[in-house]
């Protein structure tokens, strides 16, 4: 799991074979196994394959312009109609796409985190584009697919710097 974790990247170019279903379902439960909390599991999850809707979305977010090029991706949503814990949907959301990251990373695949909220513009854009019901909020689009170069080994971000016991 470590060389899971320390080897993930973010990839923004993939090859044009298409992932399998079976693939996507992997990944699906993966997410939906992150921690969320009380157990309340406020996310909904919108599976994008269509090449014309993919190159539509490239030319309403400005972070994820290259997800036109990726055979998939995934919208992550905070489904506020869910909610026990105002508010927590958007760490229970991260959660679920870190997961995801994690699982494509093991099943050879690559895919890149590319935010949404809280940009009012973004999360306009694509709740008009996909048709998202009231409650429905946009956090992130997760593009996804064979990576077209293989991985190279990356440092890593460890920074003792960064760490503090006890106190500050």
């Amino acid at each position: 799991m470590l060389k899971v974790i320390n080897g993930r990247q973010s990839v923004r170019a993939w090859t044009e074979k298409k992932v399998a279903l079976s693939i996507i379902k992997r990944i699906l439960e993966a997410g939906m196994n992150a921690p969320s909390a009380g157990n309340e599991q406020a996310w909904q999850f919108i599976v994008v394959t269509d090449t014309e809707l993919l190159e539509r979305i490239a030319a309403v977010h400005p972070g994820g312009a290259y997800a036109g090029k990726a055979p998939c991706a995934i919208l992550v949503c905070g489904d506020t109609r869910l909610e026990k814990y105002k508010g927590l949907w958007v760490e229970d959301c991260s959660a679920a796409i870190e997961n995801m990251l994690l699982a494509m990373h093991a099943l050879k695949l690559g895919g890149v985190w590319t935010g949404i909220y809280p940009q009012a513009d973004r999360i306009k854009s694509f709740t008009r584009l996909l048709t998202l019901p009231k409650g429905v909020v946009p956090l992130a689009l997760v593009p996804f697919g064979c990576p077209a170069e293989p991985l190279k080994k990356r440092p890593t971000h460890y920074k003792k710097t960064r760490v503090h016991f006890n106190s500050w």
